[in-house]
């Protein structure tokens, strides 16, 4: 038996990366997503391609700082599949590293409204939702950033944030039997990454990230993810599963 039998997912940032090898694991384990994105066209090109190969996969634009966004979203989840049991909150942006002083409050309101109010409007609306169906799993997508300094004023702000409002949750939604968790990745191949990699001496960074030197593929974060929101979790709930490669071990 598959592990997401019958199960309905909303993954949020997934054009590509970890959002879009969350989505197709899923698929692949009997659930029936519906993948959202702000890129729209990159993220039919993949969806279209899955659905030829016979998974279950849907699409919509999707901007994770709009209430009306969310309730469109959840009502499209609703219309095609009939009700909801699992939201990954993975929509996310990184600046990259800026310190207190040179964040203006641009940057900061930015960072903060997706990396952090996307999830709680995402939470919000899939709730109820989530009740009807009996309980569920929300598994919210933080950053060893939430765990450790040094990796941005805002960014570490957002992703810490993340960590406590889903331990918050989680206490709060036991009652309804919905658990919620984060997963906390290191360094992970994603296009949002892209553009680090083309940094002097990266090669060098990157074997000094964590102890097994390397950085994540996005489907190792999707292996994370299907176990939290299969019922191979289910007495786990505000947890931070840390996926990075030793790093914070040291």
């Amino acid at each position: 038996m598959k592990r997401l039998s019958e199960k309905v997912a909303i993954i949020t940032g997934a054009a590509g990366g970890m959002g879009a090898a969350e989505a197709k694991l899923f698929a692949k384990q009997g659930a029936k997503v519906l993948a959202t994105d702000t890129n729209e066209e990159k993220l039919a090109e993949w969806v279209i391609a899955a659905r030829a190969e016979g998974l279950e996969i849907a699409y919509m634009k999707h901007n994770v700082t709009s209430e009306s966004d969310w309730k469109k979203v959840a009502d499209k989840a609703m219309q095609l599949y009939g009700k909801l049991d699992i939201l990954v909150n993975n929509a996310g942006v990184y600046p990259g590293f800026v310190d207190c002083e040179n964040t203006s409050i641009e940057l900061w309101g930015n960072v903060l409204s997706i990396n952090l109010t996307g999830p709680f409007i995402g939470c919000k609306t899939s709730i109820p939702y989530l009740r009807l169906s009996g309980g569920g799993s929300i598994i919210n997508v933080a950053s060893i950033a939430g765990v450790v300094g040094g990796n941005g004023s805002a960014y570490s702000s957002s992703k810490g944030g993340l960590v406590l409002f889903s331990k918050d949750l989680a206490v709060t939604l036991a009652k309804d039997n919905i658990r919620v968790n984060t997963i906390c990745p290191g360094g992970v191949l994603t296009p949002m990454t892209e553009g680090l990699m083309k940094a002097p001496n990266m090669e060098d960074v990157i074997k000094q990230m964590s102890p097994q030197g390397r950085m994540a593929d996005p489907m190792e974060i999707a292996n994370g993810a299907l176990f939290l929101a299969s019922d191979e979790s289910s007495f786990m709930t505000g947890a931070d599963l840390v996926l990075d490669g030793g790093l914070v071990a040291r």
